[in-house]
């Protein structure tokens, strides 16, 4: 079954799940929903357009390089007013936003039509609107678009046998974390409606590990 490969890099990435109200959370790897939403924005879909093609890839993401987790403190005015939903001029809120610094990570999207994948491939190449990393202020550092990204190994097998990303190449072990049907921690990531409705169910990621960085950078990582 084919795999398409992404590269997410960049100075600053966040990737929230849980947020509610004036705080933005990140987790420590990508969504699945952000994931998705990059892939909507190189194909130049609308949000309320659906996206079950999409949402039924199969997702891994290999962690090449552990991003540094930061907070950023803003400010916010003219929030509404819980009971009527009327802005406050006057009143500023704090908005604590999180994110991942100098973090790298190789992304797999698993599917048995690789017409679509090659679709998606081919649209990362030349996006219609501009890719982020979770959130429009996190531009990617490097492409996001891998020239041989597109590969018949199934998923893990892909992530397991590209060449490392991360020019430094640390010794520790790189975290795996796979979509599974059964076992595995719950991400409540996975889109079950356009992106317009804000609907989203619960997957099973299996986390495991590559024993030692794959043994040299990849050519497309330079």
């Amino acid at each position: 079954m084919p795999t398409l490969l992404l590269r997410l890099e960049g100075p600053l990435q966040s990737w929230g799940t849980t947020s509610r109200f004036d705080e933005r959370d990140t987790q420590l790897e990508p969504s699945k929903s952000g994931v998705i939403g990059l892939l909507c924005a190189a194909l130049g879909r609308d949000r309320a357009e659906p996206v079950d093609d999409l949402a039924a890839l199969r997702m891994g993401v290999r962690v090449d390089r552990e991003g540094v987790p930061m907070r950023d403190y803003q400010t916010a005015t003219g929030v509404l007013r819980a009971a009527d939903a009327k802005p406050e001029l006057d009143r500023t809120v704090v908005s604590p936003r999180f994110y991942l610094a100098d973090a790298c990570f190789l992304v797999g999207l698993e599917g048995s039509e690789r017409g679509l994948l090659q679709s998606l491939h081919e649209a990362l190449r030349r996006p219609v609107w501009p890719l982020s990393l979770g959130r429009k202020s996190c531009a990617p550092g490097l492409p996001v678009w891998l020239p041989d990204g597109l590969v018949d190994d199934a998923l893990e097998a892909a992530l397991r046998g590209y060449g490392s990303l991360d020019r430094e190449r640390s010794t520790e072990p790189l975290r795996l974390l796979l979509e599974s049907k059964g076992d595995g921690a719950v991400r409540l990531d996975q889109p079950l409606a356009p992106f317009s409705q804000r609907r989203f169910g619960p997957r099973s990621v299996i986390t495991t590990y590559l024993e030692g960085p794959p043994d040299a950078a990849h050519p497309t990582a330079a």
